[in-house]
């Protein structure tokens, strides 16, 4: 039997199968360009908006601690800075990427009025699955360091989907 599904893999493996018009049309949207070892930086001055006061007004816990760049907004603009390095790589705004992993560290605490700088590099693309490496600086420290994973979706798709799971709760609800 095994030998038997080795030899079915083989085939499918090597075998040519008609893709349909927008199958073909999507795999033809991510561009050549889009490869490890791109990379961006982007700088933003930290404000009030951005502690972790704000970061859910909702709880009292947030409200009460201490006015620094919340850990919540620094992931936040991790993010942007990625997407920021993608969208001239992809058919934006119809393919977008979204997040899917983060592991950073939050080393030092950062106060408003400082500037932050992201720089973030990509390092491993496996079929829609990208992999950055990230770094943080305020104007003194090291703020953060670790790795990002984000997802190529078709926003078109990507809001159908949603839609059906905004309507799958519904009735359940109901």
């Amino acid at each position: 039997m095994e030998a038997f599904s080795f030899e079915i893999l083989n085939i499918c493996q090597s075998a040519t199968f008609p893709v349909d018009a927008a199958e073909s049309q999507r795999r033809r949207k991510m561009k050549e360009t889009l490869k490890p070892g791109i990379e961006h930086e982007f700088s933003f001055t930290i404000t009030e908006s951005k502690l972790v006061p704000a970061l859910y007004p909702e709880a009292e816990e947030f409200r009460v601690m201490p006015d620094v760049f919340a850990t919540g907004y620094m992931v936040g603009l991790i993010e942007w800075v990625c997407i920021q390095a993608l969208n001239p790589h992809l058919d934006w705004p119809e393919e977008q990427s979204v997040g899917t992993r983060i592991d950073v560290s939050h080393l030092a605490a950062t106060p408003p009025g400082l500037e932050v700088l992201v720089k973030v590099r990509l390092v491993e693309k496996e079929g829609r699955r990208l992999v950055f490496e990230v770094e943080a600086h305020d104007s003194l420290d090291l703020i953060s360091k670790g790795r990002h994973e984000r997802f190529i979706i078709n926003k078109t798709k990507f809001d159908l989907k949603q839609e059906e799971k905004i309507r799958a709760a519904a009735a359940r609800d109901h």
